[in-house]
């Protein structure tokens, strides 16, 4: 604790006061004093010439020269010294043989070879390293005495004889602090490698980044003798010591394997030899230590071609003296920063804005902004991460300069100031004064810098931009918060585009002439546009990537090229595309709305209402605000809650789930909702722009009067002024109804002399009350957090801290009110009582895009699959479930806003979804207009016990308190209690609602080792095994390739024996069912005994059967791969089948498909693997699930049809896949409805099979909204504990529950390595569109498509109605024609019968139409029909089906309709269509026999109606489609089928014969009744009988009577009841009798002896009563 104190003290408090300067007790001496010297010149220099030097810009000229020099030189060198170690080119010598290295090298002439390293001299052999890549640069906390090399294995290099590498030997140095003191030059001539023949460099780059930690990669050791031969170099004295050599050239000949690991250095171990770090060599290279102590090695650096030095230290030491600039451009940067801060200094220095003391204080400070550019601090107090920061180190610098530039700004702005005054509110801001002021601050600020980056007020630069942009944009131009740093630019140059855009018309409307009731009509124009432009940014989301995306889309598209073999190539993300369709929706919508809008209020404007109704209409709407604020954000949310205003118990509004123990269904719309909804469009789409454009009429004139802020001035103070009210108005309204009445009551009727008139009181109190608000929850969670009586105190420090703070409240105060101007958190340190104020961050808070990264199959190697089965944790495996409910956020989460189902919302809020095994932290980002960006933060399953005592704190209900301080004398029903309603008032969080319907899976898991732990059991499964492997080869499409398959057939040639018998040891009697005993093994007759029923089973159910008996080829294929498949499940348990946890371990293996074929005789299987993939893997997979449904019904799967049935059941609703599988995350993504895996947990110890069943359905999750600053201050506090202070104390105090401000599951949702949330997901947008239940309130999106769809479905309805109400009066649905040529009196014969309005075509030729004479015949259809399939077909698609006979429909070609839709033939069959103008059934492809008979009693009933008709002889044209069948005709069809079906081989009807009178009479009486099913009890009409207005008449006056509830008694229609149709009332009949009295028809049904009235859309047909 000491030393880590120390270190903290020494790397943390000192280097932040010094700039990065410290004394590092573990660097060497030269490093140190390299350090002192540096930062002593660095301070020494302005200080000097500033106190010899007269104060002029001598000064500037001679320092800042001095400085670029300085630092050119240095990062420079450094950089170069860097590409030097990045090559690779090491060179070893002896230690006495160091001062004739000169002659030695300049005799390079390849004289000298490497001698064969196996040799003599080299009796140990040498190894060389084949592959070393480094992928980060570790940090100076690991060890700077540690050296190591890079080497890019991108680069190319040559081939062959002529390829040539640095052969470097790195040593290990004995004493490395001795070998760094000094820096050995040795000048030499470069010819160090040397080839006869062709030669090549090969010149490498590094790939070293700065992370935090040591991450290496060393692997493919081998000896180096086979290389020696073809290396030589001119240092003829070769240490013949054992080494690690480089042979870079040959980097590549090997597979390359990287090993990703943390490493945490030991310094004494790195102090040993090289060989130490391999212990298996360390015995056969035990005889060469002397030598390899006596050994150095250098690094050449090379100056000129021909010249170079010899450097002697390693990388980590270089790392110890500076930072690493990897690229040009940084070091330039860094340069150019530290000439501007050493210019801007300067410039001040002699300026003399400094005096005495305070010089040496600014040179302090001018020399730790640039000794920060060579040597940064690491960590910062403001970093956001550990390990090395390269961002940090431009801190310094960039606030130096930013604010040396605002001294001096501010400094000539008070000395050049112009006659014009700028004054609002009685401050005049172009007072010299208050500009002197302000400079003065601000330099009393950057002498303060050091103590201000050590406590961390400011942050990195990224950061600094994206708040700056952020709060610019939230408070000025009224934007949402945003994503990232580009989304931040972006949102501010959009704001600053669209008020350029403003401006220009409002300057050019005030420079027109005003008067009291005459306002420009261009100001109008401008007040149109403004509200267009601000409705139309309000909608978009700040992060422009999906804009962006989409844009590519339409000009570049790209084709899809997908890899047929890749599995992968089938898995993709639906997500992205649906975002991208939202956004072209709402791009779409916006191009219609903001015209209409602009149009709208331009309209309103001119109208010159805002300056006739003055001044009633402001008072009016002022109180309109009020009111509906008021209700729809304070009244409907407080009455909702789960405690209303913490008084009572139970919400005062309950949902429809608010008492079901079970949420089945989605949740219901209530009535109460739809007010919030309605009340809430109202406000922010016609009030608030009413109110604003009402101010700007009012104030334009005063506010570009030259006694305000003129005409230039004035004019932009209204653009952004009202842009911004409009913009907050669109996307967050919560309190925005506060903010006006407080304005308008605080300078209408109390302070009315301050007023700098509405627009701007309205546009300064809004900024203000922001403030306001997020101090008041300072305060809340400051109040909460430290009330004494519920304190709880995680550490010692604790205890001390909490009395310590009482004193300081007064400054607590003053941060909150600080940092609340500022919007940066207020931490709680070390999580204890004291508060200290953090650095500023954006809304979204953390400042790098961290997201979980699944760990499956996708993303990691096979090896490692294999071996060690990566993610096998709980927590990796758990994450799906919570992207998941992003998902389903994603699609619900902003319209449930709308509806307020959350309550109260604002930018920044968290919220908590606490369900039975599901925690998630909710973080709402960014809030627009119809849009909503959050992030999800899922907690453990099985979380700590400080998370279980948070969690039952808000799942435990208070309605069970009864006391009343220290008594209880109990409560009113349904009222909290007197310290219930206390304890509620003293919570940083507060449960919203307890009912949240979202849509998830259910996780049901049992143990395997329960589920197989008897004999009996793992023979069911291994018989459930065999069956399955048996059914999925018989369906499989290849059966008849596998089965011709020579291969195939050679390698089962023994299994056709009928006497063969496999005795592999691993089958077992207890486990095979068709074990033969008496030949010790499984014989293919006692496998037929056993599954032959079943194979021909399966065989049967064919398209087309095989043949199967016991010597078939299908059975021999059966019996091989059922042999294999248990033989393979043998392999992979060890030939342990009888232990129970190596079955399991084997069962595991063949879930994941981890087949070993280790036998001979399972070789065949090689001539197709799809075996294994589509039969022997889905087998297993299938026999699980077939073994759950056993403990169910264990008999029931003996029935082989049983059997098969659920297998199809279980591939159609079941997705059965290994968790690691990729196809197990996009089955989950989408929805599937279940779900099973077999999960092998292996987690602290344990080791554990699990069988998991996801059910999709309807979940229950408690809403608790948590304090925002609370959650910013705790993660604030974490992160600066656990970077900057280095706690890594895994029970810590901060992290310890605290149920008053739940800090425990606050603290474990930060990114990690702060927390450890098991799932962080991406930043993500929600948008109301896709919201089903807001749509039908609102509406869809507005769109032209749309709109075009409305006016063809407007125009169609229109025609249809004037159809019906001219021609026939019937059914609108029945009343369209066909189109053919009716005969004459058609319309008038048709009008008496508004059920039989059959279209009719022209008379003409037998078999011909009206078409005859432009189309050809058509051919004629066989003569009989019989029992053919078509007639079936036909039959089967026109007969409405009950959901009891859906089975069947699947099986034939019959397609759905319901009575809102209909079905018309094609050329292909019958398919589905939406419902248009012609519900009806074209005739065209029907046999010609029913299309004779249908058209034959057509003409009777036309005929017979009006006494006279136009008789049609033949069969209609198949090209013309005026034959037709209305939708009430239907079962008409139906019963002609079934008499056709019936005669089996009777003739068709003859063309041209006619009717008798009887047959026309059965057609004309013989209607056939159909049945129907009641679906909808609300469509019942139960008193419609006893109605004394007498709406309907009724067939007959005894069946009125019984169709009642007052003749029905005791007994009442249910849904599912199933009667027949005995009457019909439709709309708009002119026959009296059939006339419904609502535009909807309604029928009669009986129900046994009872009748009931029904609306049509309340039943359901069934079919006719043939």
């Amino acid at each position: 604790m000491g030393s880590q104190t120390l270190q903290i003290l020494r790397q943390g408090v000192w280097a932040a006061l010094s700039g990065g300067w410290y004394y590092d007790p573990h660097q060497a001496t030269f490093v140190n004093a390299l350090h002192l010297y540096l930062w002593l010149f660095l301070l020494g220099l302005p200080f000097t010439l500033y106190m010899a030097l007269p104060s002029s810009m001598i000064i500037v000229a001679v320092y800042c020269p001095v400085v670029a020099a300085v630092f050119i030189v240095l990062k420079m060198v450094n950089y170069r010294l860097h590409r030097a170690l990045d090559a690779g080119e090491i060179v070893d010598r002896s230690a006495n043989e160091f001062t004739d290295q000169r002659a030695k090298t300049e005799q390079g002439n390849c004289s000298t070879r490497r001698k064969d390293s196996n040799g003599p001299s080299d009796p140990g052999g040498g190894i060389e390293m084949s592959e070393f890549i480094r992928e980060a640069t570790p940090p100076v906390g690991c060890s700077s005495r540690n050296s190591y090399a890079g080497l890019d294995p991108s680069n190319q290099i040559g081939s062959g004889s002529s390829r040539l590498g640095t052969a470097a030997t790195i040593k290990g140095d004995t004493d490395t602090a001795k070998t760094s003191d000094d820096i050995s030059l040795s000048l030499g001539q470069s010819s160090s490698l040397c080839k006869e023949g062709s030669e090549e460099q090969g010149k490498f780059s590094s790939t070293l980044y700065e992370t935090g930690g040591c991450d290496m990669s060393l692997v493919n050791f081998e000896p180096a003798a086979r290389r020696a031969s073809n290396i030589c170099d001119t240092d003829s004295h070769v240490s013949s010591s054992t080494s690690v050599r480089f042979y870079p050239h040959d980097m590549l000949s090997l597979p390359q394997i990287r090993l990703n690991r943390l490493l945490t250095i030991d310094t004494d171990l790195l102090e040993q030899q090289d060989i130490d770090l391999s212990p298996d060599l360390a015995a056969s290279y035990g005889p060469t230590e002397e030598a390899a102590q006596k050994v150095k090695h250098y690094y050449r650096f090379w100056i000129l071609p021909q010249l170079w030095v010899g450097v002697n230290f390693d990388r980590l030491t270089l790392l110890a003296l500076f930072d690493r600039n990897r690229e040009i451009l940084e070091n330039i940067l860094a340069v150019v920063l530290a000439i501007l801060v050493a210019f801007l200094g300067s410039i001040l220095l002699i300026q003399g804005f400094f005096r005495d003391i305070w010089v040496f204080q600014f040179c302090l400070v001018i020399a730790s902004c640039q000794y920060s550019l060579l040597k940064s601090v690491q960590p910062d107090s403001s970093s956001p991460r550990h390990g090395h920061n390269r961002i940090i180190a431009y801190s310094r610098p960039v606030y130096f300069c930013l604010c040396c530039g605002l001294i001096w700004l501010l400094d000539y702005g008070s000395r050049n100031l112009t006659t014009s005054k700028f004054k609002l509110y009685g401050i005049t801001f172009t007072n010299p004064l208050v500009l002197l002021s302000a400079r003065d601050l601000v330099i009393v600020f950057t002498l303060c810098f050091p103590i201000v980056f050590f406590i961390g007020l400011l942050p990195q630069v990224n950061t600094f931009v994206m708040y700056l942009c952020e709060q610019l944009d939230i408070h000025i131009f009224g934007g949402n918060a945003t994503t990232s740093l580009l989304a931040a630019l972006y949102s501010f140059l959009c704001s600053i585009v669209a008020v350029a855009l403003l401006y220009g018309l409002c300057y050019g409307a005030l420079r027109d002439s005003w008067d009291g009731q005459h306002i420009p009509v261009l100001f109008s124009v401008f007040c149109g546009l403004l509200v267009a432009v601000s409705y139309h940014l309000s909608r978009q989301s700040s992060d422009p990537s999906v804009l962006f995306s989409l844009m590519q889309s339409k000009i570049f598209p790209k084709t899809d090229e997908k890899n047929p073999e890749d599995p992968l190539s089938e898995v993709k993300d639906p997500l992205p595309e649906k975002l991208s369709n939202s956004v072209s929706e709402r791009l779409q919508s916006d191009l219609v709305v903001c015209i209409i809008i602009g149009v709208l209020y331009f309209a309103i404007h001119v109208s010159t209402v805002f300056t006739a109704l003055q001044p009633a209409l402001k008072y009016v709407l002022y109180a309109l605000v009020g009111v509906v604020g008021l209700i729809t954000h304070y009244v409907l949310p407080q009455v909702r809650k789960q405690l209303p205003w913490h008084c009572f118990s139970r919400p005062l509004l309950k949902t429809a789930e608010h008492n079901q123990y079970e949420v089945r269904n989605a949740a219901t719309m209530m009535w109460f909702e739809k007010l919030h909804v309605w009340l809430l469009f109202v406000e922010k789409n016609i009030i608030y722009p009413l109110i604003v454009l009402n101010e700007l009429s009012s104030s334009a004139e005063t506010i570009a009067s030259p006694k305000k802020l003129d005409t230039e001035l004035g004019a932009l103070m209204i653009t952004i002024a009202g842009l911004k009210l409009l913009r907050s108005s669109f996307s967050s309204p919560t309190y925005q109804y506060i903010t006006v009445i407080f304005t308008v009551l605080f300078f209408k009727f109390d302070y009315e002399a301050f007023s700098e008139t509405m627009l701007l009181d309205l546009f300064f109190m809004s900024i203000l009350f922001s403030k306001l608000w997020e101090l008041l929850y300072k305060l809340q969670f400051v109040y909460t957090y430290v009330a004494p009586w519920q304190i709880t105190w995680g550490s010692a420090f604790h205890a001390f801290a909490q009395p310590f703070a009482v004193p300081h409240s007064a400054m607590l105060f003053v941060q909150a009110v600080v940092s609340a101007f500022f919007s940066t958190p207020l931490n709680p340190f070390l999580g204890s009582a004291i508060f200290i104020t953090s650095y500023v961050r954006p809304v979204k808070f953390w400042e790098r895009d961290y997201n979980t990264k699944r760990v499956d199959h996708s993303n990691t190697r096979l090896a490692s699959q294999l071996d060690r089965n990566p993610g096998s944790d709980d927590n990796n495996l758990n994450s799906i479930f919570y992207e998941h409910l992003t998902r389903s956020l994603q699609h619900s989460l902003c319209g449930d806003l709308l509806l307020g189902r959350w309550g109260n919302y604002s930018t920044g809020d968290c919220f908590i979804l606490a369900s039975d095994y599901l925690n998630a932290l909710v973080h709402l980002i960014e809030i627009g207009n119809g849009l909503v960006t959050f992030q999800l933060r899922g907690l453990e399953f099985r979380g700590t016990y400080c998370q279980q005592r948070e969690v039952e704190a808000i799942t435990e209900g208070v309605e069970e308190d009864e006391g009343f301080c220290c008594c209880e004398p109990g409560h009113v029903p349904h009222v909290l209690s007197f310290n219930a309603a206390f304890g509620q008032r003293w919570l940083a969080w507060e449960v919203v609602v307890t009912k949240y319907i979202l849509e998830g899976y259910s996780i049901t898991d049992n143990s395997a080792a329960s589920m197989l732990q008897v004999f009996d059991l793992r023979r069911v499964l291994t018989t459930y095994y065999v069956k399955g492997i048996i059914y999925y080869v018989t369906t499989s499409s290849k059966l008849e390739e596998w089965l011709a398959n020579e291969t195939m057939q050679e390698g089962l040639r023994l299994c056709a024996d009928r006497n063969y018998v496999d005795v592999d040891p691993t089958f077992n009697p207890n486990i095979d069912e068709d074990y033969d005993h008496r030949l010790a093994g499984i014989s293919r007759e006692s496998f037929c005994v056993i599954y032959l029923n079943w194979i021909e089973y399966c065989s049967s159910r064919r398209a087309k059967p095989l043949d199967v008996d016991k010597d078939s080829s299908l059975v021999t294929l059966c019996y091989g791969l059922c042999v294999l498949g248990r033989r393979a499940l043998g392999t992979a348990s060890h030939h342990m089948s009888s232990n129970l946890e190596s079955f399991l371990y084997g069962l595991h293996a063949l879930f994941k498909g981890d087949f070993r074929i280790s036998s001979v005789r399972d070789e065949w299987i090689f001539a197709d693997m799809e075996l294994l993939r589509k039969v022997v893997v889905p087998g297993i997979r299938m026999s699980i699930k077939l073994h759950q449904d056993h403990f169910t019904s264990p008999d029931e799967y003996d029935d082989p049809t049983v059997l098969y049935e659920a297998i199809v059941s279980h591939e159609k609703n079941l997705v059965i896949a290994h968790e690691g599988d990729p196809a197990w995350r996009s089955a989950v993504l989408a929805n599937s409805p279940s779900l099973l895996a077999l999960r092998h947990v292996m987690d602290d110890g344990t080791n554990e099979y699990k069988i998991i069943m996801l059910n999709r359905r309807y979940l229950s999750f408690r809403v608790i909204k948590v304090n925002k600053e609370c959650v910013r201050g705790l993660w604030a506090g974490q992160q600066q504990e656990l970077v900057f202070l280095r706690n890594r104390n895994p029970e810590r105090g901060s992290i310890q529950n605290a149920k008053q401000a739940l800090r425990n599951m606050i603290n474990s949702s930060c990114d990690q390595p702060i927390g450890y949330p098991i799932f962080v997901s991406p930043l993500t947008t929600s948008y109301c569109d896709s919201h089903d239940q807001l749509k039908e309130i609102l509406g869809g999106p507005i769109s032209l498509g749309n709109i075009w769809n409305f006016i063809v479905s407007t125009w169609h309805r229109l025609r249809k109605g004037c159809g019906a109400g001219c021609n026939s009066g019937g059914n609108i649905e029945d009343s369209d024609t066909g189109g053919g040529t009716s005969c004459p009196g058609n319309s008038a014969t048709t009008a008496s019968d508004p059920h039989n309005n059959v279209s009719q075509g022209s008379t003409g030729h037998p078999g011909q139409g009206a078409g005859s004479g432009l189309h050809p015949p058509t051919t004629s259809y066989p003569p009989t029909l019989g029992t053919s399939h078509s007639a079936h077909s036909v039959q089967c698609s026109l007969v409405r089906q009950s959901p009891a006979r859906a089975s069947m429909a699947s099986q034939s070609s019959y397609c759905y309709s319901s009575r809102h839709s209909s079905l018309r033939m094609s050329t292909s069959g019958f398919v589905p269509c939406r419902r248009s103008s012609t519900s009806q059934i074209s005739l065209r492809n029907l046999p010609s026999s029913i299309q004779s008979r249908l058209s034959m009693v057509n003409q009777m009933e036309v005929a017979s109606q009006g006494g006279m008709g136009c008789v049609q002889h033949g069969l209609p044209s198949s090209s013309s489609s005026s034959q037709s069948i209305p939708a009430c005709k239907h079962h008409t069809l139906v019963a002609f089928l079934g008499a056709e079906g019936s005669q089996g081989g009777a003739t068709e009807a003859q063309p041209g014969n006619t009717s008798s009178p009887a047959n026309i009479s059965h057609a004309r009486k013989g209607e056939v009744i159909y049945r129907v099913q009641i679906v909808d009890l609300s469509q019942i009409l139960e008193g419609i009988n006893v109605s004394k207005r007498k709406e309907l008449q009724w067939p007959d006056e005894g069946i009125r009577l019984k169709a009642g509830r007052n003749s029905w008694k005791d007994w009442s229609p249910q849904e599912g009841m199933e009667g027949h149709v005995v009457h019909r009332w439709v709309p708009c009949s002119r026959d009296p009798s059939t006339r419904s009295h609502i535009d909807k028809t309604v029928l009669l049904v009986q129900i046994d002896d009872k009748y009931v009235t029904i609306i049509e859309t309340g039943v359901l047909e069934l079919g006719a009563e043939v």
